[in-house]
């Protein structure tokens, strides 16, 4: 199953171990999903990180980003959008059409649109953990 994660998801995963964000992380990281990044969301991922309000460790910010990396699927989106009203939210869309994603994963539904844009559903983390357990169990 693949999906994108919005920057949320990745922070809130980072500050609070153990937090349904986290478990969502460590799914992607050990393939149990499919997580998809685009060149413009890991620059997002990184700037974010690196803000010196969360107080992350450069060298650790650096080894986990090199583990996501080498778990995801990285997509080149041809397609340029303009959907989402926060323009930054729309490389998360271009990524998960590109990468023919199932859902997209956030923490701020309002800055999308509708629930869903094409076959892509977009949930929160708690909803999306749901999903994952629905179609988990026998």
């Amino acid at each position: 199953m693949r999906v994108v994660y919005d920057t949320n998801v990745i922070i809130s995963a980072a500050l609070k171990p153990g937090s349904i964000p986290a478990s969502l992380v460590t799914l992607a990281l050990t393939g149990r999903v499919q997580l998809c990044v685009s060149p413009p969301i890991l620059a997002e991922y990184r700037e974010v990180l690196h803000r010196p309000k969360f107080g992350f460790e450069a060298h650790g910010i650096d080894a986990f980003l090199a583990d996501l990396i080498r778990a995801a699927l990285t997509v080149h989106p041809s397609a340029r959008l303009t959907v989402a009203p926060d323009e930054a939210d729309n490389r998360f869309l271009e990524c998960a059409l590109e990468a023919s994603a199932a859902f997209v994963v956030t923490g701020n539904l309002r800055h999308f649109p509708v629930p869903s844009f094409h076959d892509i559903v977009i949930l929160e983390p708690a909803r999306f953990a749901q999903v994952l357990a629905e179609r988990l169990l026998p």
